[in-house]
């Protein structure tokens, strides 16, 4: 083997070598930022309705994803999905300014899900729930 087979058999290892490298290491990255999805089984989730105070929320999971429940101050019930547009992130409920907040890059949301500012692309999606009898039931 001469010279020049060897060195470019040197620099195809030390590729292949990088390339795994890389991929072993960006994997977790990937797969934490990258919104988990389970397929549509029917669950449902209930509750009683007394956990969410007025001006208050509950979190839960829901097919594989957060939840999250608002009762306005007002009295009015609203089930979004808790995962941000953006890059999907969890929101926080800020009841103080009965608004949501994405921690990761300050994405801002009104109790309904729509985006006030920042850079979510599109408003928080809709869950659908029924209240009857002192019990939350969503899906």
């Amino acid at each position: 083997m001469g010279n020049g087979n060897r060195r470019k058999f040197l620099i195809a290892s030390i590729g292949g070598i990088a390339t795994a490298a890389a991929a072993v290491l960006l994997y977790p990255v990937y797969n934490y930022l990258a919104p988990r999805r389970e397929a549509d089984n029917g669950a449902k989730v209930s509750f009683p309705e007394s956990e969410v105070p007025p001006g208050g929320a509950k979190f839960f999971q829901f097919r594989g994803e957060t939840g999250v429940i608002v009762r306005k101050r007002e009295g009015e019930l609203i089930a979004l999905s808790a995962v941000c547009t953006h890059l999907g992130c969890i929101v926080q409920w800020q009841s103080d300014k009965q608004d949501f907040l994405c921690p990761c890059h300050a994405g801002r949301y009104t109790a309904e899900g729509k985006v006030i500012s920042g850079p979510p692309p599109r408003a928080l999606s809709r869950l659908p729930f029924a209240a009857s009898n002192g019990t939350i039931t969503v899906g």
